[in-house]
């Protein structure tokens, strides 16, 4: 999958040549550049620069001196590359947004994971990514601390207030959805979300989920619910949880808390490629 992602990235920034490049420097040229950090937070994306050079340019040298989940600061530099200096400044831009990005999200999802430390909680990430690089950005989750919810549709099933209200209610959508998994013989975990107490109690009577998201409750909504859910349900947080009161739901005692805003709100990480001499 990574290959993929980054071959299309290829094709979308290179097309049919960097001419730029191809028009003003010399064939031959050997050039050397280093990734220089112009921010604070926590690196990710190094073992990824490091596939997109090779996989552009093999005879590429990377020296690594600041390893993914790192924290970085003003200055810092994290890695240079030699080789030729074509391939050093067609890889430099994929490299960079990559990166920038990446780190982006470690560091955001550092900042949460900080918050709730010393609590069982586990942050989760969501769906909510980037089209065509979410492998990467879940990937900077993992980086910062966090950890992954599904990657996609086929993974995990997750029954929303949508599904549920399409097939007709609670127990129509949990035992329709049984049904299908054992015809397709697929072991799929199955989540469910509930809005308030009486949908909690309404899925408890069904059972035979994996998983309860209690969505948009508040904490003391969620110890309250927590009393009635039986300890063979993982129990997850999800909507309207911020910065300033994660810590108050983390200290329910839920397993889990999803946070969309670690993909979809995380703001770059500031860095360039800077070419340098022998």
């Amino acid at each position: 999958m990574i290959n993929e992602i980054i071959d299309n990235a290829f094709i979308e920034d290179v097309g049919d040549g960097d001419h730029s490049t191809l028009a003003c420097v010399d064939e031959n040229a050997i050039g050397k550049a280093k990734l220089l950090v112009k921010d604070e937070g926590i690196i990710a994306g190094v073992e990824l620069a490091i596939k997109i050079f090779k996989r552009f340019d093999p005879e590429l040298e990377i020296e690594v001196f600041i390893q993914d989940g790192e924290r970085v600061k003003y200055g810092d530099v994290v890695f240079e590359v030699k080789g030729k200096s074509r391939s050093i400044l067609t890889t430099e831009r994929l490299v960079l947004n990559f990166m920038q990005r990446m780190s982006g999200i470690a560091t955001k999802t550092k900042s949460i994971v900080n918050i709730i430390d010393g609590t069982n909680v586990k942050l989760l990430d969501t769906r909510k990514t980037t089209p065509g690089i979410r492998y990467m950005e879940k990937w900077a989750v993992r980086i910062g601390g966090g950890h992954n919810h599904r990657f996609a549709l086929y993974d995990m099933v997750m029954l929303k207030d949508n599904h549920v209200d399409y097939a007709g209610g609670f127990e129509n959508a949990i035992l329709r959805t049984k049904k299908y998994l054992a015809e397709k013989d697929k072991d799929l975990k199955i989540e469910i979300e509930v809005r308030s107490l009486d949908e909690l109690k309404q899925v408890l009577s069904v059972g035979k989920v994996d998983r309860i998201m209690l969505d948009n409750f508040s904490p003391a909504e969620i110890k309250e619910a927590l009393i009635l859910i039986p300890d063979n349900f993982e129990t997850e947080a999800s909507g309207g949880i911020t910065i300033d009161t994660i810590r108050s739901y983390a200290e329910t005692g839920v397993d889990y808390i999803s946070v969309g805003a670690l993909t979809h709100s995380a703001k770059s990480l500031d860095m360039s490629l800077k070419a340098t001499y022998f």
